[in-house]
């Protein structure tokens, strides 16, 4: 009896020691949609290489991830955008002080076959091929032959972003929405290929997709604007108009366990995820 008494003790002991362990060194991200697949893909890197550690990442949108970091819910918030005043106001009045960390950049490219003699295009010219109210080469100065329209599937960071920044316009008063006649397909890779062998398509991917099976438009705000080539030093330069800073906010300056973690995804090894998931690293 007193045996088992005393290793249920040093069970109980070492469970809660796991357990105090665990809990320090575990990191809590909530946040931006977009940024999901690439964060998780830096935890599951980060835990491999630190069994130690815990990282959970869960999507929800910028918003609510900054609300989680106000709120002392999660260690770091994801963020495709930059914070609100108003949520900073909000934040240091329950003692939080939002730290900002570029993590790295989304450019996306717009490709056509390379027979397609169409090289420049205008967001205003995207929006309306995309949404349905253009849908012959011919009316942007291309072949006369039907556009094929390729998209991304609706549960896809990319599938948003690109509606809300190329089809909306960055107006949260739009309602527009690709159309009907456009082809979901569940990986870049799909847009790929499918833009390799159909002379009529036009699709959009992460830049490192980018081959001499495809044509990467240049692209311009407006028609009084230069047309800008999807390159990772324009995307940088912040001159592609199809491309955004990507964000960590963190309760001031990240301390261990989140410093450890920030430190990995800007190290080269997870800055060569940041490509791998279709993104831009910020060096």
């Amino acid at each position: 009896m007193i045996k088992k008494i005393i290793l249920f003790l040093l069970f109980t002991m070492y469970v809660s020691f796991a357990s105090a362990a665990a809990g320090r060194n575990s990191v809590q991200i909530k946040g931006s949609d977009t940024m999901v697949n690439l964060v998780q893909a830096w935890a599951e890197q980060y835990m491999e290489l630190n069994p130690e550690g815990f990282v959970a990442v869960t999507g929800g949108g910028s918003g609510t991830g900054l609300s989680s970091l106000i709120s002392g819910t999660c260690d770091i918030a994801m963020s495709s955008r930059n914070i609100k005043g108003k949520e900073v106001a909000l934040a240091k009045q329950r003692g939080v002080e939002p730290f900002e960390l570029k993590v790295a950049l989304d450019g996306l490219a717009v490709v056509v076959n390379p027979e397609n003699p169409v090289s420049n295009l205008t967001i205003e010219q995207l929006a309306d091929i995309f949404t349905g109210r253009i849908t012959n080469w011919k009316e942007v100065g291309g072949k006369d032959k039907k556009i094929v329209l390729l998209s991304r599937e609706v549960n896809s960071g990319t599938h948003v972003y690109f509606k809300e920044h190329v089809l909306r316009k960055n107006d949260p008063a739009s309602q527009e929405e690709f159309a009907p006649s456009a082809l979901m397909l569940p990986s870049s890779q799909a847009i790929a290929d499918e833009v390799a062998q159909n002379s009529g398509a036009i699709g959009y991917y992460g830049m490192g997709y980018i081959s001499d099976k495809h044509k990467a438009i240049h692209v311009a705000l407006d028609g009084a604007s230069g047309f800008i080539a999807p390159t990772i030093e324009n995307v940088v330069s912040g001159n592609y108009p199809i491309s955004r800073p990507l964000f960590f906010y963190t309760n001031g300056e990240p301390k261990d366990p989140v410093k450890k973690f920030v430190d990995f995804a800007l190290s080269k090894e997870g800055q060569e995820i940041v490509v791998k998931t279709d993104f831009v690293p910020i060096k």
